[in-house]
């Protein structure tokens, strides 16, 4: 098992929820590709995206659902400054993740979260478990606890 996914687990135990990381057979890099592999809806599919705060440096994570995409203008509100997509080297030196496989949980750092209400129209929603690879099922309410997320409507 990889250090990346041995994180996401640990993190998930901690949390008190039960470990199901799936190894999937084939990428699940997009959202597309993982609802693909995964049989389930795109919007299922909860993306981890992570933004650099333009003025103060900070990284911050979006968890969004698979179809949709943030809108950086709504996150700048919430978050209270400009915002940046983070580049491939700054996701992994602040997730510990590849992009691909970035999850919503066992971050090297710690990182500020915003979560997507349309994830909470699911029972199951579907994360990445730290590689291109590997996912997991979970409630979305637990997702947003446990990420220490707030539910605010960041998208286009």
């Amino acid at each position: 098992m990889s250090d990346s996914v041995a994180r996401v687990e640990k993190a998930l135990k901690a949390a008190g929820l039960k470990v199901d990381t799936r190894e999937m057979p084939a990428s699940t890099r997009t959202a597309a590709e993982a609802a693909a592999a995964i049989g389930c809806e795109v919007d299922q599919i909860a993306k981890s995206i992570i933004f650099a705060c333009a003025q103060s440096g900070d990284f911050v994570l979006f968890i969004t659902a698979g179809g949709n995409q943030v809108d950086p203008a709504k996150g700048a509100t919430m978050v209270g400054e400009e915002l940046e997509r983070a580049d491939a080297d700054e996701v992994r030196e602040v997730t510990g993740f590849a992009i691909g496989g970035v999850a919503p949980v066992g971050h090297v750092d710690p990182i500020r979260a915003w979560f997507d209400p349309h994830l909470l129209l699911y029972p199951t929603v579907w994360a990445a478990a730290g590689t291109p690879r590997h996912v997991f099922p979970i409630e979305p309410m637990a997702l947003c606890q446990i990420a220490n997320a707030q539910v605010f409507d960041f998208t286009k």
